[in-house]
């Protein structure tokens, strides 16, 4: 591990310590799914905010990421892709889970549905973040359909009856993205993320086999990343997209945050409530969102 992810570890050890002694009264507690190591990190910015305010975030992989890369595979790149995930659940303060399907290969089976089924019960999440079922990556879309199909069965005994049900259906979140077909994205919460936009850079700068290797190189870009200075110019490449979130759903931050604020937010992270999970009331956004 390199020497900026071994100073993230160090300063977040100090800063969880910090943060255990102020725990709200009213914990939450928000699951993230995503198909890949490095995929929960889209979420990154808001989590950051959530474990600040002393709630509990858990992130989870569904694959172990052992085929993403150009140069190497298998069981080494599964290895090095976890301790990747570790440097960048500690980045914010949160648990990073990794899950050891094959990176390409997940499938929306009934033994996969109820694995995420049993994740959902064990933590018992207020909140639960997924993509959407439609994408370019099968991992992505399966991923989105594996949470779905299992949002509702969490509530019933006799579904994978070994681990004690849910009584309450979480409320289940969809992560932005451009896709239009079948329908568009349309956000229903969206978090300004100025504060932290660093912290969800320092995410993705441990991500190093991915970041400055296997993205650049099947983007046919790995000649423009530089051998020094990486976390500056990931940070230039990552924080226009958080820039084109909150001009593009701008009437919603200033909906949320009132016209001062919410005029002058830069970094934004979009969300849509899945219609599968319990509804996200008008009255209750500001106690599962407590940024606003």
């Amino acid at each position: 591990m390199k020497l900026a992810s071994i100073l993230i570890l160090l300063s977040v050890l100090v800063t969880g310590f910090v943060l255990s002694q102020q725990q709200p009264a009213n914990q939450l507690k928000i699951l993230v799914f995503g198909a890949h190591p490095d995929d929960p990190e889209k979420t990154g910015g808001t989590m950051a905010k959530y474990v600040q305010l002393g709630h509990k975030v858990r992130l989870v992989s569904l694959t172990n990421g052992d085929a993403g890369h150009q140069e190497m595979g298998g069981g080494v790149l599964a290895q090095r892709r976890y301790k990747e995930t570790q440097c960048a659940g500690a980045a914010i303060g949160a648990e990073y889970l990794v899950m050891d399907n094959h990176d390409g290969e997940l499938m929306p089976t009934l033994e996969n549905r109820q694995e995420v089924i049993r994740l959902i019960r064990e933590f018992q999440p207020d909140l639960v973040f997924t993509p959407r079922p439609d994408d370019y990556h099968p991992d992505h879309r399966n991923t989105g359909l594996l949470v779905r199909d299992a949002a509702y069965m969490v509530t019933v005994p006799n579904v994978v009856a070994h681990t004690p049900h849910l009584r309450k259906n979480p409320i289940f979140i969809y992560v932005s993205d451009r896709f239009t077909k079948p329908t568009p994205f349309r956000p229903d919460v969206v978090v300004g993320i100025d504060e932290v936009i660093e912290k969800k850079i320092d995410m993705y700068h441990c991500h190093e086999s991915q970041m400055y290797e296997w993205l650049p190189y099947n983007r046919n870009q790995l000649d423009l990343v530089p051998k020094t200075g990486r976390r500056e110019w990931l940070g230039q490449q990552l924080k226009p997209q958080n820039k084109r979130e909150a001009d593009q759903y701008r009437a919603k931050l200033i909906e949320l945050y009132g016209q001062e604020k919410g005029s002058k937010i830069v970094y934004a992270e979009a969300f849509e409530v899945s219609e599968y999970g319990s509804p996200l009331r008008k009255e209750a956004v500001k106690k599962y969102f407590p940024f606003f």
